[in-house]
């Protein structure tokens, strides 16, 4: 600025940006509203979650795989807010050849066990089942493609009354949590 201007000026234009109706406060209050906005805005397409029927099914996720793998592992939550029960039947994936749904536990000897539920699991009416590393999961074998982090694998599950649905499984970095935790991730769990 040159020094001909006066010192009134010179305050005068340094402080402008904050004159005018705009103080530091209102500025902060409109940025907290357009950031409140923003997140209202994109939250749904964040939002993993998808619907049949009664069941909500959310944030269907898997772990990204080694190569030469030959299964992968899916989890999910399944929410019931129906009057009756229901029953996850069957489920599919884009990279598997056979998927099912696999329950994982250890007995009092401490030997881990893993068998599929040929009858599917139950989500009771206004329950919640949780299928999660080192518990209930879903299985996918012969994969003809490893899972690579940050992509989404396509899926179906299929519900006993709410019939079937296609989801994306968001694939997220290998090993860590609590598969790593309990041994679950020697087939990609």
């Amino acid at each position: 600025m040159p020094s001909s201007i006066g010192s009134a000026t010179r305050a005068a234009f340094v402080t402008y940006p904050l004159s005018h109706d705009h103080t530091l406060e209102k500025r902060m209050g409109i940025v907290a509203l357009m950031l409140m906005l923003l997140f209202a805005l994109t939250s749904p397409l964040l939002a993993h979650d998808f619907k049949a029927g009664d069941i909500d099914i959310a944030h269907p996720w898997s772990r990204a795989t080694p190569q030469g793998a030959k299964v992968a592992a899916g989890y999910l939550t399944l929410k019931n807010s129906g009057s009756l029960p229901d029953r996850l039947v069957a489920v599919s994936a884009e990279i598997a050849g056979k998927a099912e749904i696999h329950e994982m536990a250890v007995d009092d000897k401490g030997v881990m066990t893993m068998r599929p539920l040929a009858g599917g699991v139950e989500i009771p009416a206004g329950g919640e089942v949780e299928l999660k590393p080192g518990g209930l999961h879903l299985m996918f074998m012969s994969i003809t493609r490893g899972a690579k982090e940050g992509e989404k694998l396509k899926g179906t599950l299929t519900f006993e009354k709410a019939g079937t649905i296609e989801v994306e499984f968001d694939v997220q970095a290998m090993g860590g949590g609590a598969g790593a935790q309990s041994g679950h991730s020697a087939h990609g769990g």
